[in-house]
């Protein structure tokens, strides 16, 4: 058996034995390369060391400790609820914009760094409990969200986005940024409107509008997220789901939540008022998972302080310094975050705390064995097969396919960084595929199956609908989710790569 099979079978190892079983993948993925070079490099004296962090890959670890550094400055200081709460207004209360008021601000959020876990936790208490509340059903709320923060994940400074990008720079291929988060967008964009329609948003056409002004702080739920959500997946909901470990519910006694903005329903006393139930309030305390500790907030972020102004402004620089002058993304990250710290100290407590450190150690893991993999020339022999069978077409075909599957019950960001590497021999030769196209394909197969409640986003929102509710839900997701698995990768590739048009 060669080499490079051998390593092509431990990376699926890897991929089983993290879905299967609560260890982490990318600790994984460093034991991997370890064991491997061990007795491919040789034993003791033999470099294998050297070898192995001659592929970790550095200016990856800057970037994804760059930006979710800075995106938790932004959250600790009150930016990311001014941001809820701007989306909201903007809808102007009425019920039928509000889900698009959701996916434009996790969309928003994972565009500036946000991981793309960690953004749903925040938002999913604040939907789900606002559906709840106005009846809108909590699947298409939950879509809407994931949907949202898949859309912006794919931005030149979001997680998906650096992780793409960067894989794609390293093996010198055709790659389009502004392609790929315009190609995202794009399709979550009609996903969301065709879930607008399946799931009842027709009657939500002819509703009324939420009072955004006049509620008792009462009616409100702080969302917050415990550090960041991670990628595994641990605490069994009834259903079958599984919870993203440092997933957060809320703990009001009911209403609608919006941290920074005002959703109300009938007053005290009012038709229509309703109290809720011992069991719905014990529900709510059941949706919590871990949590850190934060400084309590004060009233509702509804205005812009001198931190938020500036937290806004160190953003804005991020994209100039980024995107006009080309600039590392993430050294830029942690000089805005640096400097947010010495002039806003406040929001900066904690904020390396919530680092995305298990984001940090899946991927640089999963690409430092993926690096190996290449030192051994396994795009190489891959490539090789692959001419023999003389179909590249179907084998972009079924990496997508592999992708959508896989990320379906693990990690997207683990997927990116395992496939594109194993794709390039499909780009190369005389009957290659486009990279751009496969590229945008395979994100996208691995990236909208995150719907799934199996995977972290999925299972978030089955973690913050009520006990009522999350069978139903549940089983909608699986279904949805499954459905896209289906879908995606076969659309994908009838319109970006058969054509030969990327």
């Amino acid at each position: 058996m060669s080499v490079q099979l051998v390593l092509i079978l431990i990376l699926l190892a890897i991929f089983l034995i993290a879905t299967v079983l609560p260890v982490h993948m990318g600790a994984l993925g460093f034991v991997a390369a370890f064991v491997a070079a061990y007795f491919i490099y040789g034993g003791v004296d033999g470099g294998y060391d050297d070898m192995v962090f001659g592929f970790f890959p550095g200016s990856l670890f800057v970037v994804l400790v760059g930006v979710t550094y800075l995106f938790a400055i932004a959250k600790n200081n009150g930016t990311v609820d001014w941001l809820v709460h701007a989306a909201v207004t903007a809808s102007g209360g009425r019920l039928a914009a509000i889900p698009w008021a959701m996916f434009a601000v996790t969309g928003a959020l994972t565009a500036i760094g946000g991981v793309v876990p960690a953004v749903v936790a925040i938002i999913a208490p604040v939907g789900m409990s606002f559906a709840r509340r106005y009846s809108i059903n909590p699947v298409l709320m939950g879509l809407f969200i994931i949907n949202g923060a898949t859309a912006g994940g794919f931005s030149p400074l979001s997680i998906f986005g650096v992780i793409t990008n960067t894989v794609v720079d390293d093996n010198d291929l055709a790659g389009s940024p502004l392609f790929l988060w315009g190609a995202s967008i794009v399709i979550n964009i009609l996903l969301s409107i065709g879930v607008f329609f399946l799931f009842g948003g027709r009657k939500l056409l002819g509703g009324g509008r939420v009072d955004m002004n006049d509620a008792h702080d009462d009616d409100f739920v702080a969302a917050t997220v415990a550090g960041d959500a991670t990628e595994d997946t641990g605490e069994d909901i009834p259903g079958g789901a599984s919870a993203a470990r440092t997933a957060v519910g809320s703990t009001s006694t009911g209403g609608a939540a919006i941290s920074g903005g005002r959703v109300t329903e009938a007053r005290h006393g009012q038709p229509g008022h309703e109290h809720p139930t011992a069991g719905e309030r014990a529900d709510q305390r059941s949706l919590q998972t871990t949590a850190l500790a934060e400084e309590p907030r004060e009233g509702q972020v509804t205005t812009l302080d001198r931190d938020r102004s500036l937290t806004l402004g160190g953003l804005v620089l991020l994209v100039v310094g980024a995107l006009v002058f080309d600039l590392d993304i993430g050294l830029m990250a942690i000089t805005v975050g640096v400097l947010l710290s010495v002039v806003a100290p406040r929001g900066a407590k904690g904020a390396v705390g919530q680092i995305a450190w298990p984001t940090v150690l899946l991927i640089c893991g999963i690409v430092t064995f993926v690096g190996l993999m290449q030192d051994q020339d396994v795009p190489g022999w891959l490539g090789d097969n692959v001419a023999k069978l003389g179909v590249p077409l179907i084998a972009a075909l079924l990496i997508c396919y592999i992708g959508g599957v896989v990320s379906a019950f693990a990690s997207t960001t683990g997927i990116l960084g395992a496939l594109i590497p194993l794709a390039v021999p499909f780009l190369q030769g005389d009957n290659a595929v486009g990279a751009i196209g496969l590229i945008t394909a395979l994100a996208l197969s691995s990236s909208i199956v995150d719907s799934s409640p199996f995977s972290t986003s999925g299972a978030l929102v089955v973690a913050n609908a009520t006990e009522a509710e999350r069978d139903r839900t549940f089983r909608t997701l699986m279904i949805w989710g499954f459905s896209m698995v289906a879908i995606i990768p076969l659309v994908t590739w009838l319109i970006l790569i058969v054509p030969g048009w990327l």
